[in-house]
This record gives C-alpha cells, sequence and structure tokens, in this order.
C-alpha cells in the first residue's frame, strides 16, 4: 500500500531542514534499515533510514530545497506493487501533484545552479544523468563548481544515476590544474578615454596663493582586468556558525585565562603508547583526555548555563572542534573521564570521519560543557576561542615548542604549548577558572595519571 513520506523533525525544534541528497532514485527500491536520503540540519548532515523496505515512486522535493517538518517529500509504495498514475495517487493522499513535481523542482533547481556557473542547461541529452539526460549532482558539489568557475558539464558524476559528487569535482579541478581544462582567458575591458589636461593657473596680483585644480578619482588602467569575484552561497552549516558565535560572542560574557604547559612528559607517554599499540594515538587524544580529567578533579566545572538554572553534569563529555569538508563542527566524546585512552582516541577518528562524509548524528552535537580546539598542527602557537553555548568553557591549543626554562639551578630546553581558556562568567567564577587550568596544566606535566 503506498503512503507518504514526511520530513521527521530531525533536530529538536526544528521547524524546516534541506534535503541535501537522494540516494535512491524513483522508481528505485530500499531495504528496512537502509539510509533514504541525507537531511542537512543547521548542525550536522542526518542520514534518514527507511522504516521498512519500500520503492520510491515519486520524490516530492529535489535536492537543496528546503522543507517544513511534516511535509511530504516522498511517496512509497511496497516492492513489488504496481503503480500506474502516481499523480492519481498522490490526489487520493490529499497532495497535489503537479506536472512531474519532484523532476521539474530538481531541474529547476539544477538550471539556476548552472546557470550561475556559465554552464550548458541540465537537460542537455549529452549529460551524465539518467534517462532524461538531466545532470545531477549534489548541492555541495554545485557550491564546489561555481567556487572553482567550472560547470557540470565539466565533472563526470560517478554517484547513482551519474549524480556529480565532492570527488567528482575535486578530480576536475585537478584536471584543470593539469592543463587537461583550459579556462577561456578574460576578456580585456574597453580602454577609459583620457582626460584633457589641465593647465596650472596663474597668479592672481591680489592673491598670494595658487588654486590646484581638483583632484580626480583614480583611473584603471587601460586593458588591465577587472578583479575577480566569485559569490560562493552560504550553506546551511555556515549561516549556522554565523549565527550561533554571533550570539555567543554578543550574548556570553566572556573572560580568558592563559598558560604555559610543560609538555615534554605527555610527548614521552605517547611514544611509549604508540610503540606498544597498533592503534596511534594522537597528542589530540592525549589532551581530550586531560580536559576528561580535569573536569573529573574541578567537577564544579563541569556545568552549562540555562536561563532558568544552573546545570551540573554526573558525566563528562567534551566536545571536540574539528574543521571537515563541510564546515565546522563540534562532535562530543562521551564519559571521557571513564574512558581509557584508546577508546577516547578510537571515537574521536570514528566522529571526524563521519564528519567528513557528512554522517554525523543531531545526537553526537549535544551535550558536554566544555570543547577543545587545536590548532598545533598548523604551526598556531596562541589563540582564543569564541564558547559553543550553552557549554561553559571552550580549551584552545597552540603548538608545542621549545623554549629556555631554569630546572634545578641548570638552564636548559623544555617543550611547551599554550592553552587559552575562554570561560563563561555566569556559571564559572575566576578562582574556579583557575583551580581547573591548574590541575591541566600538572595532568600533561604529570601525564601518567591520564591512564588511571
Amino acid at each position: 500500500m503506498a503512503t507518504l513520506l514526511r520530513l521527521p523533525e530531525v533536530a529538536t525544534g526544528a521547524t524546516e531542514a534541506v534535503i541535501n541528497d537522494w540516494l535512491v532514485a524513483e522508481r528505485g527500491t530500499v531495504a528496512a534499515g537502509e539510509p533514504l536520503v541525507v537531511i542537512e540540519t543547521e548542525k550536522a548532515s542526518v542520514e534518514l533510514a527507511a522504516e521498512f523496505a519500500a520503492q520510491v515512486l515519486r520524490l516530492l522535493a529535489a535536492p537543496g530545497a528546503t522543507v517544513a517538518v511534516g511535509a511530504p517529500i516522498a511517496v512509497l509504495a511496497e516492492p513489488g506493487e504496481h503503480v500506474t498514475d502516481v499523480d492519481a495517487l498522490l490526489h487520493s493522499l490529499g497532495v497535489a501533484a503537479p506536472e512531474s513535481a519532484g523532476e521539474a523542482a530538481e531541474a529547476s533547481s539544477e538550471a539556476s545552479a548552472a546557470g550561475s556557473s556559465g554552464s550548458t542547461a541540465p537537460g542537455a541529452a549529452e549529460g551524465n544523468g539518467g534517462p532524461t539526460g538531466r545532470v545531477f549532482a549534489s548541492p555541495l558539489a554545485r557550491r564546489l563548481l561555481l567556487a572553482a568557475g567550472l560547470g557540470l558539464s565539466d565533472a563526470d558524476g560517478t554517484g547513482p544515476n551519474g549524480r556529480i559528487t565532492r570527488r567528482d569535482v575535486e578530480r576536475a579541478v585537478a584536471a584543470r590544474s593539469a592543463g587537461q581544462l583550459v579556462a577561456p582567458p578574460p576578456v580585456p575591458p574597453p580602454p577609459v578615454p583620457s582626460q584633457p589636461a589641465l593647465s596650472r593657473p596663474a597668479l592672481s596680483e591680489a592673491a598670494s596663493e595658487v588654486v590646484e585644480p581638483p583632484v580626480s578619482a583614480p583611473t584603471r588602467v587601460p586593458g588591465a582586468a577587472e578583479p575577480a569575484v566569485t559569490r560562493i552561497p552560504h550553506s546551511t552549516v555556515r549561516r549556522a556558525i554565523a549565527r550561533r558565535l554571533t550570539e555567543s560572542k554578543r550574548t556570553v560574557p566572556h573572560f580568558y585565562l592563559k598558560a604555559s604547559c610543560e609538555v615534554d612528559a605527555l610527548l614521552a607517554l605517547r611514544r611509549e603508547l604508540n610503540a606498544a599499540s597498533t592503534e596511534r594515538i594522537s597528542v589530540n587524544d592525549l589532551l581530550v583526555k586531560a580536559v576528561g580529567r580535569a573536569h573529573s578533579l574541578v567537577p564544579e566545572m563541569n556545568v552549562a548555563w540555562s536561563d532558568e538554572a544552573l546545570l551540573s553534569f554526573g558525566q563528562v563529555d567534551v566536545g571536540v572542534a574539528v574543521a571537515g569538508a563541510r564546515g565546522l563542527v563540534t562532535p562530543v566524546v562521551r564519559a571521557v573521564d571513564t574512558r581509557s585512552v584508546g577508546a577516547v582516541s578510537a571515537e574521536v577518528r570514528e566522529l571526524s570521519a563521519r564528519a567528513d562524509d557528512g554522517r554525523l548524528r543531531q545526537s553526537d552535537l549535544e551535550g558536554g560543557s566544555i570543547t577543545l580546539t587545536n590548532l598545533g598542527m598548523y604551526g598556531v602557537e596562541e589563540f582564543a576561542a569564541i564558547i559553543n553555548p550553552p557549554q561553559a568553557a571552550i580549551l584552545a591549543v597552540g603548538a608545542g615548542r621549545p623554549v629556555p626554562a631554569v630546572t634545578g639551578g641548570e638552564l636548559g630546553v623544555r617543550t611547551e604549548l599554550t592553552a587559552v581558556l575562554s570561560v563563561d562568567h555566569r556559571c564559572v567564577d575566576g578562582a574556579l577558572a583557575a583551580r581547573w587550568m591548574q590541575a591541566f596544566h600538572d595532568c600533561l606535566a604529570q601525564p601518567l595519571a591520564l591512564l588511571l
């Protein structure tokens, strides 16, 4: 029996979401539990799995479309069920069935993207799409093509039904860089007519000052190329980042603590762990564990602000900033205080991989009282980060570097990194944050405590 698939409330309080990509084509089938569509919320892309085995009769929302929660996005039928008139079926289900509803919307979306990037119409017969000849591309691929100055016809789609994916765009960009795709030369602008020369006025008998000619605006050199400007549409994730961090900086009273932490013992412990394990432990994994240990030693920091009450957590969950291909996200590692370094490392790797692939769930991004953001791998020595509300703090860590130090009256060299703690003053005071910072500092200086 045919049924409507409606957009669920994939994020708490969400009223709408974006259809990122369909993973099953029209008239295709899907098994129970298999992913059917990727839905993009403000925080992440979420795969929606089929609740039962079904065939897709028609897609009612095109990739890139913003859909209200509860609105129909597809009509499904049982596998093997024969439906000849889908429009009549939609009418019986109370859904308006315009001419080729899903296809018309998708073709319109793709035509708009193609027009903005200078490509040919997606309905061209030589396209790499399905039987209709349309070119299919994910919204991310379209944005990347537009940013690279390429059109849909410049990339060969390898996804389902010939859909152009991010990897296809990367291959097309690499091919152009190698000289296989040559961008058309810029058209020189028309020359600007030269201004007539202005003569210098003579001195007047009654005046002792010389009247200078007016200063004209600078003129462009004839034949010079216009500076290139590319408009890259904001993604849903980028808009969410901008809104949330602007709100945080405007409404959360930040204060900052900085500490220089010795990490020679931490680096030595990492070398020993990697020598004894098949799984590589990174410095960032140990820093995540140190944040969890410091929260265990100073549990008053394991809080979050709400307008009604201060929320105190019994489990230490730590957010980890990940700069993936789809933007900045902060998935949360659970129970850092009670798990081994190896278990924390494995979960960080898993969350980072899912962030790159757009497979993070909404639950992966919720909770926690503190986030760790590390730019040390880029050579950044020191920076301050913006708190991710409603968390109480964020720790920004820079690169380790050798510095001179006096130990026991002897001058030597040790490795230090700078950590800057941004704190919400509404729920944490300076003395409490200082105690936490001291606990974190001690965890790095004496890292064997991280293995307890």
